[in-house]
């Protein structure tokens, strides 16, 4: 199935790459933009980021299951997920001007 029309990318050339990367560290974040870095591609339009988002989510998940990931792996990877988040709130926060004002 086509999935992204701009640079003519299918799903199963997208999941190819996700496990590709899986391979090479099974508890990395991926995300659209480092699939379509991988494919030597670039999101366009960037339309089809939400169907490449759960592409990745499906592929994630059927890899663990066949790799039997124990719970202790999984709750590992979710706390340093948590922690990335975390920072990067904070960056976002320090970047703000000092004029800006929540609403």
């Amino acid at each position: 199935m086509l999935v992204c029309s701009c640079n003519y990318i299918t799903d199963k050339e997208i999941r190819e790459v996700i496990t590709e990367l899986l391979d090479q560290d099974c508890w990395q974040l991926i995300v659209p933009a480092k699939v379509y870095h991988a494919m030597s591609k670039r999101g366009r339009c960037c339309g089809c980021f939400p169907n490449v988002v759960d592409i990745i989510i499906q592929t994630t998940e059927d890899y663990h299951a066949r790799r039997h990931s124990t719970e202790a792996e999984i709750f590992d990877f979710m706390s340093r997920l948590k922690k990335f988040h975390e920072e990067n709130r904070r960056a976002d926060v320090e970047r703000r001007q000092k004029s800006h004002r929540a609403a």
